[in-house]
């Protein structure tokens, strides 16, 4: 064990050969300032913060784990000196098993590894001249004060240089990398310093270092308290800006200052928050033309003619329907249905149609412009060319390089971490498990079917028996809404339960993977973790809306699920009904759980850490105490906000045809979750390592395949879950000659012709009714919507014309709108460039300076030195061929 813990590889390849030859940081008592942001001497900056427990004051490992630990610990921080950080450690004030070690990056390091990273940094000002638009005085309303928050200055930006120091603009060392730059070169350097090896497999990593325990925390320091400024005058107290303007509920109607988010927090945060606001103000839009049209189905609701049939008593109150269930089920009387009928000429009216067709042109100017906001962004923000020049690979993908392949393009040997077969094998299996998963979800709605039939029987022979109730009553809680209610509710459960298990599925698999870089890494989880929950939220609402109610057969002859239970119908108003009940349910229950994982439980542990501390001592607490005790962020950081954002957009833009108040819903949602979003990251959160981001990676396509799929499921929405396509069908066929009787276009009659007659002395005995005929009539009328030729017929039972007629124009809408939608989706790509011309003047521009500085002032030194070199050999020439006499 001794001879394993010595031999440790350190940065000069040598090895440790006992204790004496390790460096340690030095050790310093807290100076009783609580904002400061620097060593004790007071002029080092603190850039990033390393908490762990003493080992001699731990009880509940062996004393040789202990050992283990410590050692393992001290080689770590010794390596960190030895590649030029500085190291200081303070004991806890609160706590005094608690040791922070405050870690320092001086100049040089900074520049090195700026260099290693290719991070930019700033050339001269930007000199072009930006037109104002016409809209700024209105958008200024909505901008934060430029007296409180001072605009950034733009900058031309090249990948740092050491060699060329002076063509940077720099103005002061200790401004010239920014906090977050500081923290991100750290943060760089403590993931790959190495602290052991076993078996000639080295092991490196502040984040290995944690998942054992050796370290508690690895954080950088917010500036100040969120509450007030900061106490010391060398600190900007950035945060308590940000908390004042940004994340206080009193900016919910403000513009963000995106800048200045992503200064403090690094591009991956400003990226998230600037396509969270940008979709936020595009909802406005849909969130309007939403309340139009329904509002125009609430105003022309009164004008329904085919509901006013279902309400009249003379009409609806003399069509006796069939049972909608085997033996238990009764006779029911068609006016049962009438409040249900109501409400859907609220949603199920011709604004529905235009809504529909508006969000898929709508869908497309949100990506469209978005693509080009992001190009600005890309530009402003010095990300254009950061995947291919700057970012690093994961460490856990460099630990595995074991394997040696030859490279294609450099004809050079490189290491990987297994062979081509080795990556087929994971590959395969890793596909196989996500199918597995995926098909584990199919299941989990099959069940939840079951449910719905096996329940149906219960509440139709049950549920009518415990009602005492009045007739209002029964007319609102029949069998069909208890079974959507109930069903929606334990669906929700279950996806809750699943989202959980899921996470982890996915990580796990991804981990297996071994993605290559920070960015693969994500853009793999992403796409697992987007299918598992594509399937698990809209598995249920596709049911509804595409498939319940649209296999039942006739009375005489069911179709039964499973060979058991017979396949339930749809809600005697209709199936667009259910399908917004059950958005509503997932949709709004998910917000409130998310908002609970999100704001109050960070909340309650960080009041639980506050007073116990507080109870503790009364004594002054330094900062980086005060930021040890907030919630660590996760190391998936933004990506369930990713997540939730996407999931909601997709309920907005693939169901809207059912639910046109959906944009509207997620507009205040969205405005709520800016500010929730931000008040959590802080004031509740440990400041989070700045990253880059060129984009919002994999979600961006698919966004753009929801955007797509949107289209298709509004249209069949329309055609197959809606009623219209029969209705405009009936009034204008076959209200009139040769089919109707009407001597004009209408819709009266509609009811009577599309419930087609069922003879009971035609039930069979599985499904004949136990409750007895009441009245003389022999016969009753068969599932909603279903259009057959009626008893006595040559053709009884079979489909008739009306429903051949109605297939086709079902059909002809669903092409004829996807072709309209998808060519002015075209269109609107083709027309709308992706990068501005402004900001392809910029990059133009930026690279001509970045030649001009970097490389043509290289080329005339070189030109000069070789004149001078070029001069001393003729010099030398004329000297030797010179004539002696001379």
């Amino acid at each position: 064990l001794v001879l394993e813990l010595n031999q440790v590889i350190i940065p000069t390849y040598g090895t440790v050969p006992d204790q004496q030859n390790l460096h340690t940081p030095e050790w310093v008592g807290f100076d009783d300032k609580p904002d400061s942001l620097f060593f004790k001497d007071g002029q080092r900056r603190i850039d990033f913060v390393l908490v762990y427990e003493d080992e001699s004051k731990k009880m509940t490992h062996k004393r040789s784990d202990r050992r283990k630990q410590k050692r393992k610990r001290q080689v770590y921080e010794s390596n960190l000196i030895n590649n030029g950080l500085q190291l200081e450690a303070t004991r806890s004030v609160l706590d005094e098993k608690l040791i922070f070690v405050k870690v320092h990056a001086p100049w040089e390091v900074l520049c090195t590894y700026a260099e290693v990273m290719h991070i930019k940094l700033p050339l001269q000002h930007n000199d072009l001249k930006t037109r104002d638009s016409a809209f700024n005085w209105f958008s200024r309303l909505f901008k934060v004060d430029e007296n409180i928050i001072k605009p950034e200055q733009e900058f031309f930006t090249a990948p740092f240089q050491k060699e060329h120091l002076s063509n940077f603009y720099i103005q002061d060392k200790d401004t010239f990398f920014n906090p977050a730059t500081r923290s991100r070169i750290v943060h760089f350097i403590l993931s790959r310093v190495e602290y052991a090896t076993k078996n000639n497999v080295k092991k490196f990593g502040i984040n290995k270092l944690l998942d054992t325990g050796i370290y508690k925390a690895a954080f950088p320091l917010h500036d100040s308290s969120f509450r007030h400024l900061s106490s010391d005058p060398n600190c900007p107290s950035e945060r308590y800006l940000l908390y004042r303007e940004w994340a206080h509920p009193k900016n919910i109607f403000k513009l963000q200052p995106l800048d200045f988010i992503r200064k403090y927090y690094g591009e991956k945060i400003g990226i998230y928050f600037a396509w969270l606001g940008f979709y936020t103000n595009m909802l406005t839009v849909a969130a309007i033309v939403g309340v139009g049209c329904f509002l125009y189905g609430c105003l022309t609701k009164d004008n329904c003619t085919w509901s006013q049939e279902v309400c009249d008593p003379n009409i609806g109150g003399n069509i006796i329907m069939c049972p909608q269930c085997d033996k238990v089920c009764t006779y029911w009387n068609l006016t049962i249905t009438c409040e249900s009928s109501k409400k859907l000429c609220v949603f199920d009216s011709f604004g529905t149609l235009v809504f529909a067709v508006f969000m898929g042109i709508w869908v497309t100017f949100f990506l469209e412009f978005w693509k080009r906001r992001q190009a600005e962004l890309e530009y402003e923000w010095d990300t254009v060319e950061y995947l291919e020049q700057e970012e690093q690979v994961r460490p856990e993908y460099e630990a595995r390089c074991t394997h040696v392949v030859m490279n294609e393009i450099t004809q050079q040997e490189e290491y990987v971490p297994y062979t081509a077969c080795g990556k087929c094998v994971r590959m395969t299996f890793c596909t196989s498990a996500i199918f597995f998963w995926i098909l584990l979800i199919i299941a989990s709605v099959v069940g939840i079917i079951v449910y719905r039939l096996s329940v149906f029987l219960v509440f139709s022979a049950k549920l009518s028996q415990h009602i005492s109730g009045t007739e209002a009553i029964r007319k609102y809680l029949t069998p069909q809404t208890a079974t959507s209610i109930t069903a929606s509710l334990i669906s929700f459960v279950v996806i809750m339960i699943l989202n959980t298990i899921y996470e982890k599925v996915a990580i796990l698999i991804t981990d297996f993977e071994l993605p290559r870089t920070q960015t693969d890494y994500e853009n793999s989880l992403t796409t697992k973790m987007f299918l598992f929950q594509f399937v698990n939220y809209y598995s249920s609402c596709f049911y509804i809306a595409f498939f319940k109610g649209k296999f039942v057969g006739h009375p005489g002859s069911p179709v039964y699920w499973l060979g058991k239970y017979r396949n339930e119908e749809c809600d005697p108003g209709g199936c667009l009904l259910e399908l917004t009940t059950q958005l509503a349910i997932i949709v709004g229950g998910k917000a409130i759980w998310n908002n609970i994982q999100e704001v109050l439980l960070p909340l309650i542990k960080n009041l639980i850490g506050r007073y116990s501390a507080a109870a503790r001592s009364e004594k002054v607490v330094p900062r980086w105490e005060h930021d040890y005790q907030l919630q660590p962020v996760g190391k998936l950081g933004l990506f369930y906000e990713y997540l939730e954002m996407v999931i909601q957009f997709g309920f907005v833009t693939l169901f809207v045809a059912s639910f046109p108040l959906a944009p509207l819903l997620a507009l205040i949602n969205n405005m709520l979750e800016i500010r929730l979003d931000a008040w959590k990251l802080t004031t509740q959160f440990r400041r989070m390592v700045p990253q880059k981001a060129q984009d919002i990676g994999a979600w961006q396509p698919i966004l753009q395949g929801i955007a797509i799929l949107a289209v298709v499921t509004n249209a069949m929405i329309i055609a197959f879950t809606s009623d219209m396509i029969p209705r405009l069908v009936y009034y204008w066929s076959f209200s009139v000659p040769p089919y109707g009787s009407h001597s004009s276009h209408t819709m009266e009659g509609y009811i009577n012709s599309t419930l087609s007659v069922f003879n009971i002395s035609d039930f069979k005995n599985a499904s004949k009714p136990f409750s007895p005929w009441l009245g003389n009539q022999t016969t009753c009328r068969q599932v909603y919507r279903d259009l057959r030729y009626p008893a006595g017929h040559q053709h009884q039972y079979e489909h008739n014309i009306y429903y051949w007629h109605v297939i086709a124009a079902k059909l002809a809408f669903i092409i004829v709108m996807e072709h309209v939608i998808y060519f002015v989706k075209f269109i609107i790509s083709y027309v709308i460039p992706d990068v501005s011309e402004k900001t392809k003047s910029k990059v133009k521009r930026e690279k001509y300076l970045t030649q001009k500085l970097l490389h043509e002032n290289d080329l005339k030194g070189v030109k000069k030195n070789m004149g001078k070199i070029a001069d001393k050999i003729i010099r030398g020439a004329d000297s030797i061929f010179r004539p002696k006499d001379e």
